[in-house]
């Protein structure tokens, strides 16, 4: 639960997105939204080894060199 005080001589649009930072922090949002609905296990499974495909391909994409086969610098290929 996020939990802010209120200082003296703040105004609300400042503790208000000292909240909103707060609730950010603390995921609170993204573990609502994960428990909103029910999952079968078989798409849970499924979503699981997407998400580690998906983690998988920008880990080796970062991790490949720019330029790994050299091409001439010429117009044309001869």
């Amino acid at each position: 639960m996020a939990f802010i005080t209120v200082n003296t001589n703040e105004s609300i649009e400042s503790a208000l997105r000292r909240f909103k930072r707060k609730v950010i922090s603390e995921e609170i949002i993204k573990d609502l939204k994960k428990h909103s609905h029910f999952i079968p296990p078989g798409q849970k499974a499924k979503l699981k080894s997407a998400n580690a495909r998906k983690r998988n391909r920008r880990r080796f994409r970062q991790q490949r060199p720019m330029n790994s086969s050299p091409r001439p610098m010429g117009g044309q290929n001869r």
